[in-house]
């Protein structure tokens, strides 16, 4: 996950969720984007 750009990331999330992908792994794409503080970019998107 560290070499994913701060973008990529969250586009990875909402494919991951688009997809329905694993709870596993949509938890593990949410605590990083927490780790990075960038909560405030998905919760943007998804209003």
């Amino acid at each position: 996950m560290n070499k994913l750009s701060d973008d990529l990331l969250i586009e990875a999330y909402f494919k991951a969720i688009k997809l329905k992908l694993g709870s596993d792994f949509i938890t593990l794409i949410e605590t990083e984007i927490q780790r990075r503080s960038l909560t405030h970019k998905i919760r943007g998107s998804l209003a």
